[in-house]
């Protein structure tokens, strides 16, 4: 579907275009990979870009399954059917909640060291990220945003899972999706260049930004 991060990125403005230049209206970009699609939405809407670090609560034993998510700011969002069926613990919870608490304030210091993030009351925040399989993040991201006064909530992303994409058009005000399957699979197989983002291309892209 995309060659890169980049081209998904340009091509979501694409579709985008209706809030170029919008007064009162930031791009937050997901760290880590999200961030290099969100700058290209940015650069091309005319927009102020910022960064946003949920971070995943993964499952005892197999970290890539998100039982749920955490921001820096404490919101999180709990998968209720996984932690049933998995028969998660309270305190294996707090800890690992504790833990990549922890790491979003570390990461989101790290990032906007240079630009530290706007009040969002009553703006329009577009959230952009990669992609979406569980939408464990985004969700913990549209509360965030909900809790910090946004006056409208706006997800962009390049390809997701239909199911999780209907949940979360019931979650925000906007949602721009460019390719949805039920065959999901993941993120990746959508992109010929999927490799990891890296802190340092993280603090480029936000510091390229006007």
């Amino acid at each position: 579907m995309f060659r890169d991060r980049h081209e998904a990125g340009k091509k979501l403005a694409d579709a985008l275009k209706h809030y170029k230049g919008q007064k009162e209206a930031i791009v937050l970009g997901l760290a880590r990979g999200g961030v290099v699609v969100a700058y290209e939405a940015a650069k091309a809407l005319s927009l102020p870009l910022n960064v946003l670090v949920p971070r995943k609560i993964g499952a005892p034993g197999n970290h890539e399954l998100a039982i749920g998510a955490i921001l820096e700011n404490g919101e999180r969002v709990l998968n209720e059917s996984i932690l049933h069926s998995l028969g998660i613990t309270e305190a294996y919870l707090k800890q690992e909640s504790e833990k990549e608490k922890s790491n979003a304030i570390v990461r989101s210091a790290l990032y906007r060291h240079r630009s530290p993030l706007p009040p969002l009351k009553n703006k329009t925040v577009i959230l952009v990220d990669d992609g979406i399989a569980t939408g464990a993040t985004m969700f913990a991201s549209i509360k965030a945003m909900r809790k910090e006064g946004a006056k409208k909530v706006v997800v962009a992303i390049p390809v997701a899972s239909t199911s999780a994409l209907e949940k979360v058009k019931v979650a925000a005000d906007d949602v721009i999706c460019l390719y949805d399957t039920e065959d999901f699979g993941a993120v990746g197989y959508f992109y010929d260049d999927f490799r990891q983002t890296e802190d340092e291309e993280v603090i480029e892209h936000l510091k390229a930004m006007p």
